[in-house]
Formats: structure tokens, C-alpha cells, sequence
């Protein structure tokens, strides 16, 4: 079983909290059904995953808190506190006096009294009504951050989530969050891989003290919004082919060497496993250099899901 590095957050007030720097993501277009869902959580835990990233919005919490019940029972794990488990709050929901029965409908799906870490999860608010993309222009509202982030500290407070964070917030979002906040977010959850670099965001969310995490860290592969990009890159190949690596392997490790987490998602056996294995070597200088110098192209933006609104373009920009 492979043994996962983690990271220590220091945005967690007088908790210290850390996080397996490898997560297992659950998000699937199609949505797999529960049965492979469930299988594949269980082989994950089997291959060493401990970190499990999922949503409100990906319909897979239940299939998590199903798995994670049945680990138990097959004592593939002694206790719940032995994996970290992340949600997010859906935009729908975005709002002061709905964020803790969202988080409290997330614990009945998951079967377990605490989220490691709770997240909202896009930067805007979603009407209600929401059930296809795109999105009506007066069904995407600006997020009011402080109401919003003070539910979430009320979480925390109350023992619900250990601890809190934001996804695809931008540097100007997370200056008014911590002009206010309590409790500063933990991690700020951003598309990153070595074709998306967000080098000065990344700069900035550590200057603050906020932990990065990488979703798509591979580009999206193998998903109808994702391409090759990452994995077809020439450079990429070549440096695998040097190391005795995958282009998987080169590209996680590269996300890893800057600092950032990883969620990663393949219901493959011997995909999931070869996603662990990059903890036994290192990218050169040189490597580094010719990787900091790939074509660079975000692979979804918001316009492409809600359309092209203002406010929208607006997050686009900065991120």
C-alpha cells in the first residue's frame, strides 16, 4: 500500500490540521453508478488513498459514505478519523441561512458526524431553479462572501467541518474574505496542472497563507470537457520516457513540486495506483525549466458552463 505525504494547513485557527497530499476525486460525467463507485472507493482505500474529495453537486456523496461504511465493516480502515474527507457547498445553496442544512444534508449522505473540509465551491450564487447550463443571466448572482463565510465559520465552530475553504475563489475574492474572516479559508481548490500554471495566483494565495489544492491536475483527460493537453504534451513525454515514468506520474509530480495538493480521479486499478507512485523521484532543473515553458490554456471556464455574462467573464479573467 502506498504511503501519501501530507501537508500541514495553517489556516485552521488553533487546530492544526493536515491533509493527505493525494485525494481521490468522485466526480464523473457521466455519474457512474453507485455499485462502481463504491468498488472504486473501496480499491482506493486498499491502494492507500485517504484523502476523498466529493460534493454536493457530483451526486456522490452517498456513494462515498456507503464506501467508507463498508471499509469499516471490512476493517480496510479501524476509523473514520483515519480518512479526510472534503464536500463543497453547491452554488444553489450559497447563501447565509442555507449553509448549515446543506452541510448537515452532506453528513447524512456521508454517514459521518465530521467533514475534514468543507468548501464552497464556485464563486457565484445559482439560483435555485438551476437544473441545466447555461444559465439565464439573472439566475447567476454575485456571492455576498462575508454572510456566507460566516456560516461557514459557524460550521467550523459547531464541530461540522474541521476546516473551511473556498474553490476557484480569485486574489481579489480572497482579499475581501480576509479582510473580515475570522477564520482565513485553508485551501483555495483552483484548475492547475503544468498546462493551466497559475503561478501568480498561486504566489499570492501562499503569501496569505492559503494552501493550494489542483483539480484536473491531468488536463481533465478522458472526460468530455477535458483534452490531451497535459497528457499528449511532447515535453512531457520526453521527460517520462527519461525517468521510466508515465506522463500521469511527470504531471502529478510537477503539481506536487510546487507545493500544491492533488485531487485526482480514475476508477482504473492500475491507473489509481500509478497516480500514488510519485514519491520516489524528483524533476531536475532542467525539467522544471522546459515544463515552465509549455503552452498554457485553462480548460473550463465558467463562460463555457453558465454563458457569457459579465459577471461570469469577470471570474474568468483572473483565474
Amino acid at each position: 500500500m502506498a504511503k501519501v505525504p501530507s501537508v500541514t494547513l495553517s489556516s485552521c485557527g488553533d487546530d492544526i490540521q493536515t491533509m493527505p497530499v493525494i485525494g481521490m476525486g468522485t466526480s464523473s460525467y457521466p455519474r457512474a453508478d453507485p455499485e462502481t463507485a463504491k468498488a472504486a472507493i473501496l480499491e482506493a482505500i486498499r491502494a492507500g488513498y485517504r484523502h476523498f474529495d466529493t460534493a454536493a453537486a457530483y451526486g456522490s456523496e452517498k456513494d462515498l459514505g456507503e464506501a467508507i461504511a463498508e471499509a469499516l465493516r471490512l476493517q480496510l480502515i479501524k476509523s473514520r478519523d483515519e480518512l479526510f474527507i472534503t464536500t463543497k457547498l453547491w452554488a444553489s445553496f450559497a447563501e447565509k441561512d442555507l449553509v448549515l442544512p446543506s452541510i448537515k444534508a452532506s453528513l447524512s449522505n456521508l454517514q459521518v458526524e465530521y467533514i475534514d473540509m468543507y468548501i464552497i465551491h464556485w464563486p457565484f450564487k445559482l439560483g435555485k431553479e438551476v437544473r441545466t447550463m447555461p444559465v439565464e443571466r439573472d439566475l447567476v448572482q454575485p456571492l455576498d462572501i462575508k454572510s456566507v463565510w460566516e456560516a461557514m465559520e459557524e460550521c467550523k465552530k459547531l464541530g461540522l467541518a474541521r476546516g473551511i475553504g473556498v474553490s476557484n475563489f480569485t486574489s481579489s475574492m480572497l482579499e475581501e474574505l480576509l479582510s473580515f474572516a475570522e477564520t482565513p479559508p485553508a485551501v483555495n481548490q483552483l484548475e492547475m496542472n503544468p498546462a493551466w500554471q497559475l503561478k501568480k495566483l498561486r504566489d499570492f494565495c501562499k503569501a496569505k497563507g492559503i494552501h493550494v489544492t489542483a483539480y484536473s491536475p491531468l488536463g481533465a483527460a478522458r472526460t468530455k470537457w477535458g483534452d490531451d493537453r497535459v497528457l499528449g504534451s511532447d515535453i512531457i513525454e520526453e521527460i517520462a520516457q527519461a525517468k521510466g515514468k508515465s506522463t500521469a506520474q511527470i504531471s502529478l509530480r510537477w503539481v506536487y513540486e510546487q507545493g500544491v495538493s492533488i485531487v485526482t480521479k480514475s476508477y482504473n486499478k492500475e491507473r489509481m495506483r500509478q497516480n500514488l507512485d510519485i514519491f520516489d523521484f524528483c524533476l531536475t532543473e532542467e525539467e522544471l525549466e522546459k515544463m515552465s515553458h509549455l503552452p498554457q490554456r485553462k480548460g473550463v471556464t465558467f463562460a463555457s458552463l453558465l454563458g457569457p455574462h459579465d459577471i461570469v467573464l469577470e471570474v474568468d479573467a483572473e483565474l
